[in-house]
C-alpha cells in the first residue's frame, strides 16, 4: 500500500512538472508570436514612414477591443494623438566609395538628423581628428570646413576627440556646416532617431569595410524628408477595479521605434520593444479575465525613441488623475531574463522593490532581481518626476543587438519572461490588499 500511495504521489507530481511546463511552453509561444508580429517587416520597424507606427498603434488598438478593455475616451478610441517633427529617410539610400557599393545598416548609417545628398564620384579628403584637444580648436575646423566645398570629408579619429572633449554625438553633428561628410567608426554601429535635422550629410562607416588602398571617390545618395507635425498615437485601455476604481496600477510598453532607413534597411525592433508591449499585452489579457480590485490600466506609448514624447505628452495631458496611480510599471527590453531583471529606479522604491524581492524568494520566478538609480532612459521617467511612483524593468541575458538590422525575434531566447509575467501579476496583485 506505502508503494502504491509513493507511486500516486510521483505520477501527480510528474501531472504538475508537466503541466507547468506546458503553461510555460504556452506563455512563451504566446510572446514569441506577437513579438514576430509585431517586428514583421509589414510594419516597417514601427517607424515613421510607410506607416509603421500607426500600424503598430492599431494592432494594439485591436488586441485591446478583442478582450474587452474600455477606452478612456467618449467615442471609444484606445487613441489618444500627439504630434512631434520627426527627420525620415524614405527613399534611397547608397553609398559607394572608389567601386565598392556598402551594405546599408550593416557597413554604415546615415546620422539621424542628417539631410539629403546626391553626390556621384566625388574626390575625397580626410581630416585626422586626433590634433584637436580643446573645443576652440574644433569649433576652428569647422569654421574652414565651410570652404571645403566640393569633396567629401572623412573625419578620422571622430571616437577618441569626441571622448576627448566629451562631446556627445548629437554636439558633433550640429556643430558640422553643410556638406557630406564619412566617419569611420570601430565596433557596433548604432541608429537612432532625431526630431531636428542639421546642415551636414553624415554617414558613420565601419572602419574593416573601407578600402585599405584608400577611398579616392565616393558616390552617395540621401533621400531625407523632414516631417514638421507628424501624427502618433498613444494607446491605451483599462479594465475597472471591483472595488476601488478611482485607484490605478499601470503597466506601460513603448511600441514605437526606429523604423527604415532607405528602402533596403529595416530596424525590426523586437526586443526592443516587440518583447516589452507583447509583455504588456499579455498582462492586458490576463487582467481583463481577471479584474482586480483596482482599475488595471495599459498603456502602449509612441514616440519613446525620438525622446520618450509619447509618455510626455500623456504626463502633460493626462486621461485619468495621476495622483491616483498606485504604482506604474514600464517593461523595456524584455526579450530574455535568462539572468533575470534590474528594476530602475529600485533605489528610490524600495518599498515596491522589496515586494518584488519577497516573492521572488517565495516563488522562485527568477534567478537575480537587481536594482538601479532612477534614469531617464524609459518611459517610466515622466511620471516619476511627475511624482508617480514608477520603475521600468529590462532583462538580462540577450544577445545585445540593439537598434540595429539583427534585433529580430529569432535571437530572443524568451527566456524566464513568462516567469516575470507571474512575478508581475503576484506584485500587481499584493499591493492593491
Amino acid at each position: 500500500m506505502k508503494s502504491l500511495f509513493i507511486r500516486i504521489k510521483l505520477v501527480l507530481l510528474l501531472v504538475i512538472l508537466y503541466a507547468v511546463s506546458v503553461q510555460a511552453q504556452n506563455e512563451t509561444e504566446w510572446l514569441r508570436h506577437h513579438i514576430a508580429s509585431l517586428s514583421h517587416d509589414s510594419l516597417h520597424g514601427r517607424g515613421y514612414v510607410k506607416g509603421g507606427v500607426e500600424k503598430a498603434a492599431r494592432y494594439i488598438g485591436r488586441f485591446f477591443a478583442a478582450n474587452g478593455l474600455k477606452s478612456f475616451a467618449e467615442d471609444g478610441s484606445y487613441l489618444q494623438p500627439f504630434y512631434m517633427g520627426i527627420n525620415t529617410f524614405p527613399g534611397n539610400i547608397m553609398l559607394q566609395v572608389n567601386k565598392q557599393k556598402l551594405k546599408p545598416g550593416i557597413d554604415y548609417i546615415v546620422h539621424a538628423a542628417s539631410i539629403g545628398t546626391h553626390v556621384v564620384g566625388k574626390e575625397i579628403e580626410t581630416i585626422d581628428l586626433n590634433y584637436i584637444l580643446e573645443k576652440s580648436t574644433w569649433d576652428s575646423l569647422c569654421f574652414r570646413l565651410i570652404k571645403h566645398k566640393g569633396k567629401v570629408i572623412m573625419l578620422k579619429n571622430a571616437d577618441s576627440m569626441t571622448a576627448k572633449l566629451q562631446m556627445p554625438y548629437r554636439e558633433f553633428a550640429k556643430s558640422l556646416p553643410k556638406g557630406v561628410y564619412l566617419v569611420p567608426k570601430h565596433g557596433k554601429l548604432i541608429w537612432t532617431a532625431s526630431t531636428y535635422t542639421v546642415p551636414a550629410t553624415i554617414c558613420f562607416v565601419e572602419d574593416t569595410v573601407l578600402p585599405k588602398k584608400g577611398i579616392k571617390t565616393v558616390t552617395m545618395e540621401i533621400e531625407n524628408v523632414y516631417e514638421r507635425q507628424f501624427t502618433s498615437h498613444n494607446v491605451i485601455g483599462y479594465v475597472p477595479g471591483t472595488k476601488r476604481p478611482d485607484s490605478f496600477v499601470v503597466f506601460t510598453a513603448h511600441f514605437d521605434h526606429l523604423g527604415r532607413m532607405g528602402n533596403e534597411t529595416i530596424f525590426p525592433g523586437a526586443h526592443d520593444n516587440a518583447s516589452g508591449t507583447a509583455a504588456m499585452m499579455y498582462l492586458a489579457q490576463y487582467f481583463a479575465k481577471n479584474p482586480q480590485p483596482y482599475t488595471m490600466v495599459f498603456m502602449g506609448f509612441s514616440g519613446e525613441e525620438a525622446g520618450l514624447l509619447g509618455s510626455e505628452y500623456f504626463v502633460k495631458n493626462p486621461l485619468f488623475p495621476l495622483e491616483n496611480i498606485r504604482f506604474l510599471v514600464n517593461l523595456d527590453m524584455t526579450g530574455d531574463a535568462s539572468e533575470g531583471i534590474t528594476v530602475v529606479n529600485g533605489k528610490e522604491q524600495k518599498e515596491a522593490f522589496q515586494i518584488l524581492e519577497e516573492i521572488n524568494k517565495q516563488e522562485l520566478y527568477l534567478p537575480e532581481i537587481h536594482q538601479r538609480e532612477q534614469t531617464n532612459n524609459s518611459d517610466h521617467y515622466s511620471f516619476a518626476q511627475a511624482g508617480v511612483p514608477a520603475v521600468f524593468i529590462y532583462g538580462h541575458g540577450a544577445k545585445g543587438y540593439y537598434h540595429d538590422v539583427f534585433d529580430k525575434v529569432q535571437e530572443l531566447s524568451l527566456n524566464n519572461i513568462d516567469q516575470l509575467l507571474f512575478l508581475l501579476i503576484d506584485f500587481a496583485k499584493s499591493i492593491q490588499q
